[in-house]
């Protein structure tokens, strides 16, 4: 179990799926760059991250900018939104304030794009997912993820293989955090649309020192 002061931020959890070095150029370097990606990102959220804007339906809670802690993973964060749905059982249920019966949370992630290949939108909800589970001792079976792109919801099982790669990168995030090194450049096809591109510098940073050692011995012979 980590304590409060080694909590690091759950949103990470997506960026070091995607790239380790991205994740520490932006959490231990604190860079960061907009690109029109990003800015996207941001409109999608706005409604989402409004802790004003109730919804509350016949049998649905929707609650938003949700804080969430886990000291298990040793993360801390915000989600987007949480759906509460009534529900007559008694386990993997929560009583909420004010409100009568049980509940059932599930966790609901907004996304700018479409569906990836890579799970890096999945490990998100499911951190946030473990987090609470963590924190009302429960058991939650899925999430949902609403792509800006396609304007739809796809549901993310939180299966036992799911869970382990996200305990897994959680544990990655805290030994590079520790170590306090930047993993080397590494350029790969989803650089392209990386907003830290500029700064990561991945093609460049892949040649080697004799590279360029080699091409000054050649200027110099001009």
């Amino acid at each position: 179990m980590y304590k409060e002061e080694d909590l690091l931020l759950l949103s990470g959890i997506q960026h070091i799926d995607f790239c380790e070095r991205q994740w520490a150029l932006i959490h231990i370097e604190k860079q960061w760059q907009e690109n029109v990606l990003t800015i996207e990102g941001h409109f999608l959220h706005e409604k989402a991250d409004n802790p004003y804007i109730p919804e509350k339906r016949k049998g649905l809670i929707t609650a938003r900018a949700v804080p969430l802690v886990s000291y298990e993973l040793g993360l801390y964060g915000v989600a987007d939104v949480i759906e509460f749905t009534k529900t007559g059982e008694l386990d993997n249920s929560l009583k909420i304030p004010k409100r009568s019966g049980r509940w059932q949370p599930k966790v609901i992630e907004y996304k700018r794009g479409k569906p990836k290949n890579i799970d890096c939108d999945k490990v998100q909800v499911c951190a946030q997912s473990l987090c609470l589970e963590e924190m009302h001792n429960i058991f939650i079976q899925e999430a949902e993820i609403f792509y800006g792109q396609t304007k739809h919801r796809e549901i993310v099982e939180l299966d036992k293989n799911l869970r382990n790669h996200t305990k897994n990168l959680a544990g990655k995030m805290h030994e590079i955090f520790t170590a306090g090194v930047t993993p080397k450049a590494e350029y790969k096809p989803c650089c392209k649309s990386c907003s830290l591109i500029d700064i990561c510098m991945p093609k460049i940073l892949k040649r080697s020192t004799a590279y360029y050692l080699k091409d000054i011995k050649k200027c110099e012979n001009y």
